[in-house]
């Protein structure tokens, strides 16, 4: 009967979070106990033994009061009091087993949405990390699931071991003096509006916390992560205002919270002493006039008390259930966004050489809104790459170059045209084994923290440490690495930030030496370093395109003068295109960028 009733509760709550798809997320709510029911199982019994304990020791206290004590039963009376230390023993150890076990189903059930929520994360279109904040999905994943886990663990049992309380105290209450107990229990209806109609205030108010706190952490993430820009700038003073700002409306949410929270515990508080009062004046009533013993007086009011604690417990799982349901629902709207779409018949095309074919192709960005006067990112643009040739992408910021680069490995959807490896549309080949064949070298380096040796073989999970020195020395990265104290276990740090710009970039090119993919994306690879380092890493580079099909986007044109076809892009679309001396006779805009960068 209980698990029925908590099932309810929890099913119409989610109802009121997720509206029409409220039983679908019940649904998955209640999957995440069948790979530990038999630990839950174990959490509920033992939390109806609980309950059950509870019920006895008011009925011995009568006894003791009503028989042993008047009749002078001492051996009774010792014999019960061993029996009551005993039941108290018992009771502790099943509380152990409650509290401990029972947390313990919740933090696996927590590790297994995290686990779901985590792999979901690695399948989400890019789209959806261009317009999601990464302290906001960190939120969900940590602070949300957290309260997720404690309503799996305590939700159940609090409502098992209240219902059981409940009925067992009323059954005992109604015993003693009916009369007494429907006066009681006339109560309990009030004290059951009063708690759903301050249950939508809850609702609302948790909701706006969790969103507050998203804020929060993606304000201190960002913050974190470009500690090194703001001391620049000397913009500490200013990065305080937007985290004092967004803490401000953390504090305000959460003030609302504990606000609505105030109002329903301080309202079933008063509901509780008023019916500890009323027990105490109708029952002291009854026991003048006769209806009612001294030991059945004493253990109506421990029945009282006994039968408070489930209302109470009742009382904080409300709350407990505004918190969780909110981060479950929270939790529901990654699990639910669409991942990235592939036809169910995509082929696995193995090695490409490398031909590509850009026919007709428009695309922009999700956010992009014509209403708003954004624009098509690339605009019906034509492009062809033999396999085996290098062909670099110039031109003004805008024009759509870098995105070009991300729609060959389909980080996005095109809006229309196609692209075509080896004659074969993108969109009938697997992701996987589409992005196995290119290599990216981009100008923002991103090394995970970990060693150096761990970030190389990122490019092949599976290499050999042989595989994973010959990467680095093809890079010229190795003899840098074994003047290291701990040489390839040396700790990048996070984002690579115990090593050179010009460090990460080979580290990044001796991953990509270690993939050996047919097809090369180098987008502003050498931008971001110095001259003499530069020179360095085009060595590395040019090392790296031999015998692949290679696509630069650069801006300094010195690093794609080799290049066999150089093709100026703007955000009309394709202006220019040839080799470099072509391009310089025909005096155009490619000749005026290489004039101004060189002074000629």
């Amino acid at each position: 009967m209980s698990i029925y009733v908590a099932s309810c509760i929890i099913k119409n709550s989610l109802c009121d979070f997720a509206g029409r798809k409220g039983d679908s997320m019940f649904k998955k709510f209640i999957s995440y106990y069948r790979p530990h029911r038999k630990l839950f199982a174990l959490d509920m019994f033992c939390g109806l033994l609980v309950a059950i304990c509870d019920l006895f020791y008011p009925i011995i206290t009568r006894n003791i009061i009503n028989v042993y004590v008047p009749n002078k039963q001492l051996q009774l009376l010792i014999t019960w009091s061993v029996v009551m230390l005993l039941i108290y023993v018992a009771k502790a150890c099943l509380n152990f087993v409650v509290q401990y076990w029972g947390h313990i189903v919740g933090v696996r059930m927590q590790a297994d949405m995290r686990r779901d929520m985590f792999t979901k994360l690695q399948k989400l279109p890019f789209a959806f990390f261009d317009e999601n904040k990464t302290g906001v999905i960190m939120s969900r994943m940590i602070n949300d699931l957290q309260n997720v886990s404690e309503l799996a663990h305590h939700g159940p049992e609090d409502l098992l071991i209240s219902t059981i309380t409940l009925v067992g105290a009323f059954i005992m209450l109604g015993s003693i003096n009916i009369y007494l107990t429907v006066l009681v229990f006339l109560v309990l209806p009030l004290m059951i509006f009063f708690a759903i109609k301050t249950r939508g205030m809850m609702t609302k108010a948790f909701r706006d916390t969790r969103v507050e706190t998203g804020k929060v952490n993606a304000n201190v993430e960002t913050a974190i992560s470009g500690v090194r820009v703001s001391r620049a700038y000397t913009a500490g003073e200013y990065e305080t205002a937007k985290f004092n700002e967004a803490n401000k409306g953390y504090v305000a949410a959460r003030a609302r919270a504990y606000k609505s929270m105030g109002i329903f515990h301080s309202g079933m508080q008063l509901f509780s002493d008023m019916l500890y009062l009323v027990v105490l004046v109708a029952g002291g009533l009854f026991f003048f006039y006769g209806h009612i013993n001294t030991g059945d007086f004493a253990a109506y009011l421990l029945y009282i008390n006994i039968f408070l604690k489930p209302v109470n417990r009742l009382a904080s799982l409300l709350e407990q259930l505004q918190d969780g349901m909110t981060g479950f629902s929270r939790f529901r709207e990654i699990m639910e966004q669409a991942t990235e779409a592939e036809d169910a018949n995509a082929v696995d095309p193995g090695t490409l050489s490398g031909h590509i074919r850009f026919e007709d192709v428009s695309f922009r960005y999700d956010n992009s809104d014509e209403a708003e006067g954004k624009r098509q990112v690339i605009d019906h643009i034509s492009l062809e790459i033999p396999a085996g040739k290098t062909v670099a992408l110039v031109g003004p910021s805008g024009g759509g170059k870098t995105t070009l680069c991300h729609l060959i490995p389909r980080f996005y959807e095109l809006d229309g045209g196609k692209i075509t490896i080896d004659g074969m549309d993108l969109t009938t080949l697997q992701r996987s084994a589409l992005r196995k064949n290119i290599g990216m070298v981009a100008q923002d380096v991103f090394l995970f923290d970990g060693t150096i040796r761990e970030n190389i073989a990122y490019g092949n999970l599976s290499a050999s440490e042989e595989a994973i020195i010959e990467a680095a020395k093809k890079a010229n990265i190795h003899d840098y690495i074994m003047t290291l104290e701990q040489g390839y276990d040396t700790q990048v740090g996070e984002r690579g930030i115990k090593l050179s710009g010009g460090q990460k970039q080979r580290i990044s090119i001796a991953r990509v030496f270690l993939k050996n993919p047919p097809i090369l994306i180098l987008d502003e690879a050498t931008s971001a370093l110095d001259n003499a380092t530069e020179m360095l890493i085009q060595e590395s580079l040019e090392q790296l395109g031999k015998g692949r099909t290679v696509l630069v986007v650069a801006h300094r044109l010195s690093t794609i003068k080799k290049a066999d076809e150089i093709v100026v892009i703007t955000r009309d679309g394709i202006q220019e295109r040839g080799n470099h001396e072509q391009l310089l006779e025909k005096d155009g805009m490619y000749a005026a960028l290489y004039r101004y960068q060189f002074r000629v």
